[in-house]
């Protein structure tokens, strides 16, 4: 029974609010409310969901239904949380599959593509100026580090996590090792 009264109220968590910090109080409502925590456990979860990678409701979930009732408390809280997202998203899919083809999806989707396009360049144009620039000035080393590993994702086709670790990998020598041993 405490399976799904996690599932209930992590996907009334999941509905009624937006992801992030608008989720605590509610988490903790619940939580309170049925007992499963105190203010000092809900601390530790916010602090905890804060440290581990991934969205917040779902840590939180996980570890409040971890908390509640073990790990199956914790997979029962997860998919409430997650339903509501998933469904929306099906949803989505299903809709779009279905109006893909219609005049009114293409004169949609015509005027969707070119805004996401832009707002991808305008991040792509803040990064580089953020990345390649200090203090109005072109970072040579940081524009080679790029143009090598653009040539190495798009030509070579190097997988991702290579081409992150290698940037990482070439960004602290260049900055890091190769000015600690030059004299000041």
């Amino acid at each position: 029974m405490v399976y799904l009264e996690l599932f209930l109220s992590f996907l009334k968590i999941g509905f009624t609010s937006f992801g992030g910090m608008s989720m605590i109080p509610l988490i903790l409502e619940e939580m309170q409310g049925h007992g499963w925590m105190g203010v000092e456990d809900m601390a530790n979860l916010v602090a905890i969901a804060e440290m581990t990678p991934g969205p917040l409701g779902v840590n939180c979930a996980t570890f409040a239904g971890t908390q509640a009732a073990g790990v199956f408390g914790g997979i029962a809280a997860v998919a409430g949380v997650l339903s509501p997202a998933f469904t929306l998203t099906l949803l989505a899919a299903v809709f779009f599959e279905r109006f893909r083809e219609s005049e009114g999806m293409k004169a949609i989707m015509g005027f969707v593509k070119p805004i996401c396009i832009a707002i991808i360049l305008e991040v792509v144009v803040t990064l580089s100026r953020e990345n390649y620039t200090i203090a109005g000035k072109v970072r040579p080393a940081s524009v080679g580090i790029g143009l090598l590993m653009l040539y190495l994702l798009v030509k070579r086709k190097w997988p991702v996590p290579r081409v992150l670790a290698s940037a990482a990998a070439l960004g602290v020598l260049c900055y890091g090792v190769i000015p600690a041993l030059l004299p000041a």
